[in-house]
């Protein structure tokens, strides 16, 4: 599925249709930037800006620098200045009065942020400030970007990242995952970044280069997206699905080089036959991605107890049992990196999924949990959380449901499957040691539980 199905966005970026959105308030729907190889990594110079006894502005100019990228102080901005991104860091704010220091920066370029642009704040958590105070202005932040996102046009995405103090080092991959197109279709979200164990790629553009990865659901859908995006990165990607899916696991795993392993991740041998096949080809795998799943929907008042067990059990208790085999067989060792995909529908809910939203919600409540046991073992676990994502599913919506979909979030469209895997590929890296315990939603902003 890909952005050619949206109707409404061809329609909206041709001169007459920006001419009806604008006169009767439409929803406006820019086609969004995304990777392509080759491609910098802002598409126009950044301004960077920090409040007094900043920490992370330093990191953010050395970032922009090895990326060939253009900084600029504020007072550099002219009426002409096409602003790819604005980056300001706030973890000097100290108080609520220090707080106005966002609207001095921002105020006067805001408007001037490009289509696709992005608008990056830096902070301190809440729970590492120094006092009282601080403690009340870095919470600020949360709800200062959420709204300043809301405000963005043509495209472009606001977030903001919590720096934990010595966390300094591990904030580059997050801050080229931001700032570049492979975010795209993620905005309003918080992440959190702390010391880890990270280690710089030789080649940032194949970082994960000599690593195994295992995609559990890869025959198709978001699934495949995410092992040729991991492929793409230089890893050997280990696709695993159900055997009837066989011709489509092949079919995937062969474009990228890859090997299949045909297991059903609800079988009473799934753990242990995952764990030996692991240790027998490679010993150890340094990417696991949680991505099988599946719906079966109904209101609670009709659901059949196979539909709940059903559910429950592919997109839940298997990845339990998955990851404490490879736990408990020392499968994830320093710098390795489990992913799992949650859903927009586990922290917001949808009507007539109770069994689905419990199980989405469930798989965050694995992050939250085994987030301080992988840190010991210096891996990481985090989760996506899907809004609406332009699939084979969503394709079969009716008409005004798929549409209320796509516009309920601050970018009025749909994602794609690339931009989940995209973002699995951040969590993934081995540049991202410092990024453990995070669930980021990839919703354009849904409108819904954002």
């Amino acid at each position: 599925m890909s952005q050619a199905a949206d109707r409404y966005q061809r329609l909206s970026s041709t001169p007459p249709g920006r001419f009806l959105v604008g006169r009767f308030g439409l929803p406006e729907s820019t086609p969004l930037r995304r990777y392509e190889a080759g491609q910098p990594l802002l598409a126009g110079p950044a301004v960077v800006g920090g409040a007094p006894e900043h920490r992370l502005l330093s990191t953010v100019e050395r970032v922009l620098e090895a990326t060939n990228s253009t900084a600029l102080a504020p007072d550099a901005v002219t009426d002409t200045t096409k602003i790819a991104a604005a980056v300001f860091d706030a973890s000097g704010i100290t108080s609520s009065d220090d707080l106005a220091k966002l609207r001095e920066f921002f105020s006067p370029i805001i408007s001037r942020i490009g289509a696709s642009g992005r608008l990056v704040v830096l902070g301190t958590p809440p729970e590492h400030a120094a006092d009282r105070r601080h403690h009340v202005a870095q919470r600020a932040l949360e709800g200062f970007v959420r709204s300043a996102a809301k405000e963005l046009r043509h495209g472009a995405t606001g977030n903001l990242v919590y720096v934990a103090p010595g966390g300094e080092d591990d904030l580059e991959s997050t801050l080229r995952f931001l700032l570049g197109s492979k975010s795209a279709y993620v905005s309003g979200q918080v992440i959190r970044v702390a010391s880890g164990e990270s280690s710089t790629p030789r080649d940032w553009d194949k970082p994960q280069a000599g690593r195994v990865v295992a995609v559990t659901g890869a025959s198709r859908g978001i699934g495949a997206a995410i092992a040729q995006t991991l492929a793409r990165d230089g890893a050997h990607v280990i696709a695993i699905d159900i055997p009837q899916q066989g011709e489509d696991l092949a079919s995937v795993a062969n474009a990228i080089g890859g090997a299949t392993l045909a297991l059903d991740v609800t079988a009473a041998d799934a753990p242990a036959a995952l764990a030996a096949y692991l240790q027998e080809r490679h010993g150890t795998v340094d990417v696991v991605v949680h991505n099988a799943g599946i719906t079966r929907d109904r209101t609670l008042a009709r659901m059949k107890p196979e539909r709940w067990d059903a559910v429950l059990d592919v997109n839940l208790s298997a990845q339990e049992r998955l990851n404490e085999a490879l736990l408990l067989g020392d499968l994830i060792g320093d710098g390795g990196r489990i992913v799992t995909v949650s859903s927009i529908g586990g922290i917001a809910g949808n009507r007539g999924q109770t069994n689905y939203g419990a199980s989405k919600a469930g798989v965050i409540g694995i992050v939250e949990t085994l987030a301080p046991e992988l840190a010991q073992r210096g891996a990481t676990i985090n989760a996506v959380a899907p809004g609406f994502i332009e699939t084979q599913m969503t394709a079969a919506m009716p008409l005004f449901v798929r549409e209320g979909g796509r516009r309920m979030n601050s970018l009025a469209q749909g994602g794609l499957p690339i931009d989940v895997a995209e973002t699995i590929a951040w969590f993934a890296s081995p540049a991202s040691g410092g990024v453990n315990g995070n669930v980021v939603r990839v919703c354009g902003q849904s409108l819904i539980g954002a």
